[in-house]
């Protein structure tokens, strides 16, 4: 979508890091690795929110993954599963409110909402290795945890796309 979105209105885009040096290791050991992989995600989003900044009215921007949804979806589940320490997350949350303070929140927030078996689908075809034996129940708490923040938390602009009935990709 991001890509499509960017060739449609002109735009530029930021894409998700895929390159987390740590990706790996936490797929392996959760538990061990959760803080050093979050905290390698948020400091990726704070370099591509200055990168973003400094192009401010130079044109539209799409960005594939907000620093919103690292906090309130990834790291809040991997501590809510017992798999961050309370003064991890503090600390993590501490960062993250203070960076977020700075900055201007997105004018508009496209969520893509789908099924347990449509995000399942979707990984495969993405076919990214570190993902291929994702944990369904690790997932499923991740969906229900973007359906949370979508509906009573996140305070912005949201255009809901349901991907278990839109399928842009092949019928744009």
């Amino acid at each position: 979508l991001t890509q499509m979105l960017t060739e449609r209105y002109d735009a530029r885009s930021y894409l998700e890091e895929s390159n987390n040096p740590y990706i790996g290791d936490f797929y392996e050991d959760m538990n061990r690795w959760s803080f050093n992989l979050q905290i390698s995600f948020l400091g990726s989003r704070i370099q591509q929110t200055m990168d973003m900044l400094s192009e401010t009215g130079r044109g539209d921007i799409i960005q594939d993954r907000t620093i919103y949804e690292d906090a309130h979806i990834f790291a809040e589940n991997l501590h809510e599963m017992g798999l961050m320490a309370t003064r991890d997350i503090e600390t993590y949350m501490k960062i993250f409110h203070l960076v977020t303070a700075l900055i201007p929140k997105p004018d508009l927030l496209i969520y893509l909402k789908a099924s347990v078996p449509t995000l399942i689908s979707q990984i495969r075809k993405r076919g990214r290795e570190y993902e291929m034996n994702i944990d369904e129940a690790y997932l499923g708490r991740l969906n229900d945890k973007y359906n949370h923040w979508i509906d009573n938390l996140y305070d912005g602009e949201v255009l809901v796309i349901d991907k278990d009935h839109e399928d842009f990709v092949s019928d744009p």
